[in-house]
C-alpha cells in the first residue's frame, strides 16, 4: 500500500494551517471589522501566535487579500455545484445555476457584511482591488461557459463580445438580487428572487418562456 511520504503530509498540513488562519480572518473581519481585525486578534482566533501568522503571509495585507479572494471563490464553487446534473438540459443548468446564487449560503447575511467590508476598503487598497478583480473575472467566466451552452442548444453562435455582454448583464442581475435577498430576505417569499432571476436572464438571452416554443 502506497503511503504519503513526509513531504506531502508537511504540505497538507501546511495547507491546512493556511485555511485555518484565512477562516479566523474572515470572522475577525466579521466581528472587528478591517481595522479591527489585527494580527493580535487574529492569531488569538486562530490560536496561533502573531509570528506563526507572519510565517504563511508576510503583512496583514497579503492576509485579508486571501482572506477575500479565498470569500469570493467559494461564493462561485457554491454556484459552480449546482451545474453538475445529471441528464439536465443546458437551460435547466442555468436555472439551477441562478437558483443557487439566490439561495442559502450564498444569500447570506454574514457573507453580505464581509462582502460589503471588503468592497468599501477595495478603491483605496490594490491588494482588495486586486482580489475583487479576479473574483469577478472569475465567476463571469462561468456565466459566459454556461450561457454558450444555453445559447449553442439554441442552435445560435453569439461571437466573444457578445458572450461578453451577457455575462456582465447577468452579473449585474444576479448581484441586484442578492444584495436584495441578503438585506431583506424576510420581503420575499422562497423561490421568489430565484424566480424573478430565471425570467430576467432568459429575457437578456431572449430565450422563449417554457412551452411556448412550438405555439
Amino acid at each position: 500500500m502506497n503511503t504519503p511520504s513526509r513531504r506531502s503530509f508537511r504540505r497538507e498540513g501546511e495547507e491546512r494551517r493556511r485555511q485555518d488562519l484565512i477562516e479566523a480572518t474572515l470572522d475577525s473581519v466579521a466581528e472587528h471589522g478591517l481595522q479591527g481585525a489585527t494580527l493580535r486578534t487574529i492569531a488569538l482566533r486562530a490560536g496561533v501566535t502573531a509570528g506563526l501568522i507572519r510565517h504563511y503571509f508576510p503583512s496583514k495585507e497579503e492576509l485579508l487579500q486571501e482572506a477575500y479572494a479565498a470569500l469570493m471563490g467559494r461564493m462561485t464553487e457554491q454556484a459552480k455545484a449546482a451545474l453538475v446534473m445529471e441528464d439536465a438540459s443546458p437551460r435547466q443548468r442555468l436555472a439551477a445555476f441562478i437558483t443557487a446564487n439566490l439561495d442559502a449560503p450564498i444569500i447570506d447575511t454574514r457573507v453580505f457584511s464581509l462582502w460589503a467590508t471588503f468592497i468599501g476598503r477595495a478603491s483605496a487598497d490594490p491588494t482588495l482591488a486586486h482580489a475583487h478583480r479576479e473574483g469577478y473575472l472569475g465567476f463571469r467566466n462561468e456565466v459566459e461557459a454556461v450561457v454558450a451552452e444555453v445559447l449553442a442548444a439554441e442552435q445560435r453562435n453569439p461571437d466573444t463580445s457578445q458572450l461578453r455582454h451577457h455575462a456582465i448583464a447577468i452579473n449585474a442581475i444576479i448581484d441586484g438580487l442578492w444584495i436584495e435577498g441578503c438585506l431583506a430576505g424576510e420581503m420575499f417569499s422562497p423561490g421568489e428572487l430565484a424566480a424573478i432571476g430565471i425570467k430576467t436572464v432568459e429575457a437578456e438571452l431572449g430565450l422563449e418562456p417554457e412551452g411556448e416554443e412550438n405555439q
